[in-house]
């Protein structure tokens, strides 16, 4: 048994590793709580952490200290999940300031309610950009709904739509500022 109750044998047995990783287990707690100031983030935290150092066990150097690389991993998760809120927020803020993005109106638009025009270049898209542009924009579901209903990461969805609004503006013969579409106003 090892004297540091985080720290790894060399020659040890991947069982051993999970009881190791086990006795870290306070440590991560206690770290992931101030580093999240949420109680049930610093959970999901812990047990991203756990679940990537399992995966990533092998690039675990054996004889050295467990306890400094789970807390290595957790850091690197936190700041992963940091980046992917803020990119999250830029993206969600650019679509509320955009002119020309398609916002949600009182009113749901359908594929009659458009210009022929516009049904024209629609019906141009390939079919996975028409489902994203039919089920946001026309139907007015989240990005959420809309990716479980296609059965696709919420990412795919959200790239699907930018790219299929910039093929829509183009069709259209509108310029897109920053690779948006145009508005509903010029849509209907």
């Amino acid at each position: 048994m090892p004297s540091h109750p985080c720290r790894f044998a060399q020659g040890a047995e991947a069982g051993s590793f999970r009881d190791e990783l086990q006795a870290c287990l306070p440590a991560l707690r206690a770290r992931a709580l101030k580093l999240c100031l949420n109680r049930n983030e610093a959970k999901d935290l812990v047990q991203d952490t756990i679940e990537r150092a399992l995966r990533f066990q092998d690039s675990f150097q054996p004889g050295s200290n467990l306890g400094a690389w789970t807390q290595r991993v957790m850091f690197s998760v936190f700041v992963t999940r940091c980046r992917k809120h803020q990119r999250e927020k830029r993206a969600l803020e650019a679509f509320r300031q955009d002119p020309n993005a398609w916002t949600r109106s009182h009113h749901v638009l359908t594929s009659e309610s458009l210009s022929p025009r516009v049904t024209l270049a629609l019906g141009e898209l390939s079919s996975n950009f028409r489902a994203v542009v039919h089920l946001i924009d026309l139907h007015e579901l989240s990005y959420k709904e809309a990716a479980e209903v296609l059965e696709i990461p919420v990412g795919t969805v959200m790239s699907r739509l930018f790219r299929a609004r910039r093929q829509l503006a183009q069709r259209l013969g509108a310029a897109p500022q920053s690779g948006n579409a145009v508005t509903t106003a010029e849509a209907a």
